[in-house]
């Protein structure tokens, strides 16, 4: 199976128990429909998390924001909660990553302290995280 998406936030190296290595992040994918009848386009955004246990070292280039395309399989973690209610989650245990678009970790560098009084106020990107 592949999927293609945009990272929420940095990966993540967890050590198990067997001190065996595994890549935890989680990405968006975007979707859009339109209703049967409709003229409206909704946007839904699924978020999944995934696993990589075959190198550590690609953690380095999983930066929130970056888009990759990926190749494994699907599963689904169920269980209940302490409240007693049913919760569950999707996984993608991934097999291989292919990195579509890069994050820079370059900072830009602020001039001043004090804001600029004509400056335009910032408007909200519609990435979903």
């Amino acid at each position: 199976m592949e999927i293609t998406g945009r990272l929420t936030r940095d990966a993540v190296v967890a050590k198990t128990a067997k001190d065996r290595e595994v890549v935890n992040f989680s990405i968006a994918v975007n979707d859009t429909y339109k209703a049967k009848g409709s003229t409206e386009t909704t946007k839904i955004v699924t978020y999944i998390d995934c696993s990589y246990w075959l190198s550590a070292g690609v953690a380095q280039w999983l930066k929130k924001g970056a888009m990759v395309e990926l190749y494994g399989r699907v599963g689904v973690n169920a269980y209940l909660n302490s409240e007693g209610k049913a919760v569950a989650s999707l996984t993608f245990h991934t097999s291989n990553i292919k990195i579509l678009v890069f994050v820079s970790d370059a900072q830009p560098v602020q001039a001043s302290a004090v804001p600029a009084k004509n400056s335009k106020k910032e408007q909200p990107d519609d990435l979903p995280f």
